[in-house]
């Protein structure tokens, strides 16, 4: 413990820059899959007949090893951070495809054929009726992807990416690294929780029956 402090101590700003660009190729993967997968979750919903085919497409990603993958990608876009970012991204779309379809398909049809008769068209009706209905749903998709592309990010400092997986294989390679790996994989672990504590905090607030009972 006390080597694992001296270590922390003198190298407390390389920790926490690796920690933040840990974080930011984790968050950013999730970000831009978020901004992918969500309209396609709504299509899919919308187009019953495409969802089998999607959610096929995501699960195969799933079956894939990461570090496989990993390698795959870095063949295409070199080594470096582009390449994690974009196994994250893979790896993000099934869970929120799949809650969005699922919060979209879960809103009650009385609620959408009261909707309709009062007039709305089905922009609206998205917006204002399916998508508020089905955000907390969809917040959890997010969630499990951003605690997930932090593990996987881990990973990518074999090709190059750092992170807090650098650390970790610093210590790996080290005679006594066992305080190196701590102070990679602690920070990993925190982040990991920490990221999924607050996840939960906002999916719990966007949903509609805390907001009803809160109002």
């Amino acid at each position: 413990m006390e080597t694992f402090i001296t270590y922390v101590s003198q190298n407390g700003f390389y920790i926490w820059e690796e920690f933040y660009r840990h974080f930011l190729m984790a968050a950013y993967g999730v970000l831009f899959a978020s901004i992918i997968s969500i309209p396609v979750g709504i299509l899919i919903a919308r187009y019953g007949k495409l969802s089998s085919w999607v959610l096929t497409f995501g699960s195969i990603i799933q079956t894939i090893p990461v570090l496989g993958f990993m390698a795959i990608t870095m063949v295409a876009m070199g080594l470096g951070t582009t390449t994690v970012i974009t196994t994250v991204f893979f790896y993000s779309l099934l869970p929120i495809i799949q809650n969005t379809y699922v919060g979209i398909k879960g809103v009650d049809s009385t609620v959408t054929s009261a909707a309709y008769a009062s007039g709305m068209t089905r922009l609206q009706l998205l917006t204002k009726v399916e998508l508020p209905l089905a955000v907390s749903v969809i917040m959890a998709g997010i969630r499990t992807a951003l605690v997930v592309g932090i593990g996987i990010v881990a990973i990518g400092t074999f090709v190059g990416a750092g992170g807090l997986g650098a650390i970790i294989v610093r210590g790996t390679n080290a005679t006594d690294g066992t305080a190196i790996i701590l102070a990679g994989a602690i920070p990993t672990a925190l982040m990991a929780i920490v990221a999924d504590l607050v996840m939960g905090k906002i999916e719990r607030k966007l949903n509609p029956v805390n907001k009803t009972a809160t109002a």
